[in-house]
């Protein structure tokens, strides 16, 4: 399909053809359902714990004869019955990371950039350069432009006075290429490309 290729300042500078097989599939959610649900599983720190009977503090000794009381037999002060006691069954540290397969992840991304297609939320631009690293100045260019909620993928390393002037701004991410995914795309509303970003994911999705 046939896209404009725009600059900062709105100006349609070129066309390019993205590819359908890319940015032309079907829009499936539950694949990217999938793909958020294993981005953020990944994220969780999993550090969440109680102790159990092993770790609480508390005394070893047995708290009253075995037989002969009228009550229940009973081995330490430290099981999860008895105030200050352990916790049971509670939470341990651990990975909530689950595997996925490459071929539902590639799915995922592909899904995630057709449907800023299918939305009219793609933007394709130049180049993501500054002359200089104003915050206000790229703000008003954004403003110019319409976006308030987006992320730019800037290419394979980003322009350093692109990225010191967009980073103050809210609502705005910026990414190299590198760190291209369903989550990020699909959390904020425009998604903005560069040239060589497109190439990337052409290369990396094909």
């Amino acid at each position: 399909m046939k896209y404009d290729v725009i600059n900062l300042e709105n100006q349609k500078v070129e066309s390019i053809d993205l590819s359908d097989a890319i940015f032309g599939v079907e829009v499936r959610s539950d694949i990217l359902s999938r793909v958020v649900n294993w981005q953020l599983a990944k994220r969780r720190a999993g550090t969440h714990s109680v102790k159990n009977l092993s770790t609480v503090s508390g005394t070893t000794k047995k708290p009253f004869r075995q037989k002969g009381t009228g009550r229940g037999r009973q081995g330490t002060l430290r099981a999860p019955e008895f105030r200050h006691g352990a916790v049971a069954f509670g939470p341990v540290v651990r990975s909530h990371e689950h595997d996925l397969n490459k071929k539902i992840r590639k799915l995922g991304l592909k899904c995630a950039l057709s449907s800023k297609v299918k939305d009219g939320k793609l933007f394709i631009l130049d180049a993501a350069k500054a002359a200089t690293p104003k915050t206000k100045e790229m703000k008003n260019a954004f403003d110019k432009l319409g976006w308030t909620s987006a992320l730019i993928l800037g290419g394979a390393e980003l322009d350093k006075n692109f990225a010191l002037a967009s980073g103050n701004i809210v609502g705005i991410d910026v990414l190299a290429d590198a760190g291209a995914n369903v989550y990020d795309i699909l959390r904020r509303d425009t998604l903005v490309l560069t040239k060589e970003t497109v190439s990337y994911l052409e290369a990396l999705l094909k």
